[in-house]
């Protein structure tokens, strides 16, 4: 009789990562994700990553007409 969920590569990742846990093994940590800005500026009129939202302010962008149609999004950090 199946198992359902409890059978296949899913369950065999998740063994296999209790497997390790167990021996102490350090497994890989998911990306960092931080806010990042997204937006269109004259050059550039397609939404595009203008900043990371410690190092851009989008209201002052938007205020100076430089960048216009912003949002902001939890991106990860890949250097």
């Amino acid at each position: 009789m199946a198992k359902g969920y409890a059978e296949g590569p899913a369950a065999e990742e998740a063994e296999a990562r209790r497997d390790a846990l167990e021996r102490g093994e350090l497994l890989e940590e998911p990306p960092i994700e931080r806010p990042a800005v997204y937006g269109s500026t004259a050059d550039a009129p397609e939404r595009h990553f203008l900043g990371w939202l410690d190092d851009v302010d989008p209201d002052k962008l938007f205020a100076s007409g430089k960048a216009w149609g912003m949002t902001v999004v939890r991106s990860s950090d890949t250097g």
